[in-house]
């Protein structure tokens, strides 16, 4: 129980503990005399092991708070079982991207400690964007997650393409958060509060009126913000040349942990507040997944870039997961929930993936320098193979389960229409994942990628890979945790 001194800080007690870690370590690296690069290098592992264990040990903190619905700072945050989940997903996503980047970033001369703080500090905006329960703290998360991710793009000063990309993500979210606010300040201006639980009983009381117009234009203004913040059609345009331009450990980390954090917040702010509005809503959500999906599946085709093909593979990915939303009942954040559990399996494994791909000491990004890879790298193009047939859907592969869940959601709340446009979708986006497969096994090899994998990366590929094999055969837990946390969601 909280006392009058420390009033709901318990619920909280997470992300206190990873903004204390953050600030030791920028206080820790800031005091190490610089100098000689290998001593820069030295206190760069040191910060990144040190990052990596303080977020395990907020992993730890997360799923101890794990059971009823706790709220704190004056109801504006909230931890319940749906928090804990995706925190648990954000805080693996950001700790794996950490693990496999080390390598790459020592060899491109980018073994600065600033690199893992800023991770932290994104990391922890995600995650109050979680447990967000009003649109000031949602703000709050998403500026701070914004901020660092920011930086991060920009982290190969050297780089015109890194700092384009690190310019243009900036501009265009700034854009995207003047939507959210103007959205947001509707939204109190006609409703009179900000919290997500008094709208939430607003709308349930509103009766057969409804709410009124003022209302719904701030509700499609969020719409727009949070679409931005996770790539859905119209609003990706920013993806591919963020993902193309900015480092690869950063364009991994990009894939992963925000994607899940701003889906997991997608999902917050529809069922909670605006639950009751399904059918103001509902269309919106269904226009941008099907643009996803479609948009998601055709303009990765004659994509030459690897990195370019993964920005559009997450715009498809993040229609999948949309159709789940536009379901708008407890099935759908069910079947999302798993989607994204997936998702981070996936993707973590496939950018390791793309992390072993080197030349002479040089990362390579285009999509022909794999021919021959399963000659030289026999276990590394398995992986690869593994992962790209799993997003493209194909059975027994975890992919395919994620796909089947959404699907079958969509089917029982007779959006069939939906459900069809997602597994041509599916289909379309095949070719381009199977053509991967093709040139790794079937072209000859001309210039072979070095040899061999760091440890680390092949570590993570290993035990990823292994998760999409043998999903099939143990899902309970996935599924009954991701049942819980939807039923969570509803509760509160």
């Amino acid at each position: 129980m909280a006392n009058a001194q420390f009033p709901d800080l318990i619920p909280a007690i997470p992300e206190l503990f990873l903004a204390g870690i953050a600030m030791a370590l920028l206080m820790f690296g800031v005091f190490q005399k610089g100098g000689r690069d290998e001593q820069n290098v030295n206190v760069f592992r040191v910060i990144s092991w040190m990052a990596v264990i303080g977020l395990v040990l907020a992993l730890l903190l997360t799923t101890a708070l794990s059971g009823g619905r706790l709220v704190a700072f004056g109801n504006i945050f909230v931890s319940d079982g749906y928090a804990v989940f995706c925190k648990v997903l954000v805080l693996t996503g950001s700790a794996s991207t950490l693990i496999i980047s080390k390598g790459y970033l020592e060899r491109q001369g980018l073994a600065r400690f600033e690199y893992p703080i800023l991770v932290i500090f994104a990391t922890l905006g995600m995650m109050m964007m979680i447990s967000a329960n009003d649109l000031i703290s949602l703000y709050l998360g998403l500026e701070m997650q914004s901020l660092s991710l920011y930086v991060i793009a920009a982290f190969q000063r050297d780089d015109g393409r890194s700092t384009e990309a690190g310019l243009k993500y900036f501009v265009l979210g700034a854009l995207a958060s003047g939507m959210l606010l103007y959205g947001s300040s509707l939204v109190y201006g006609f409703a009179g509060t900000t919290n997500f639980d008094t709208l939430a009983k607003m709308f349930t009381d509103a009766g057969p009126d409804g709410p009124g117009t003022g209302i719904i234009f701030g509700i499609v203004f969020i719409l727009a913000g949070l679409a931005f913040k996770v790539s859905a059609v119209p609003f990706h345009m920013w993806t591919p040349d963020v993902y193309e331009g900015a480092p690869t450990p950063v364009t991994a980390f990009f894939a992963v942990a925000p994607k899940i954090a701003a889906l997991a917040l997608f999902m917050r702010v529809m069922v909670g507040p605006f639950g009751d509005l399904l059918a103001q809503w509902q269309q919106i959500v269904v226009f941008i997944s099907v643009a996803s999906m479609i948009l998601g599946a055709f303009a990765a085709i004659n994509q030459r870039n690897i990195k370019r093909l993964m920005a559009y593979s997450s715009i498809g990915h993040v229609g999948f997961a949309l159709v789940g939303l536009a379901v708008g009942n407890e099935a759908g954040v069910r079947a999302v929930l798993i989607y994204l559990t997936i998702y981070l399996f996936m993707n973590v494994g496939t950018f390791a993936c793309i992390l072993a791909m080197r030349r002479g000491g040089r990362m390579v990004e285009g999509i022909d320098d794999l021919a021959g890879f399963g000659k030289t790298h026999p276990m590394a193009a398995l992986a690869l193979t593994i992962f790209m047939f799993s997003m493209a859907g194909i059975p027994p592969l975890a992919g395919f389960f994620g796909k089947l869940y959404v699907f079958l959601a969509a089917i029982e709340a007779q959006l069939y229409g939906l459900a069809i446009i997602g597994v041509l979708t599916s289909v379309v986006g095949s070719f381009y994942y199977l053509r991967i497969i093709r040139i790794m096994y079937f072209d000859d090899v001309e210039d072979p990628l070095d040899k061999p994998v760091d440890r680390d990366i092949g570590i993570i590929v290993t035990v990823t890979a292994l998760v999409m094999v043998l999903f099939f055969a143990y899902p309970a837990p996935v599924i009954a945790n991701a049942a819980a946390a939807a039923a969570s969601l509803f509760a509160g």
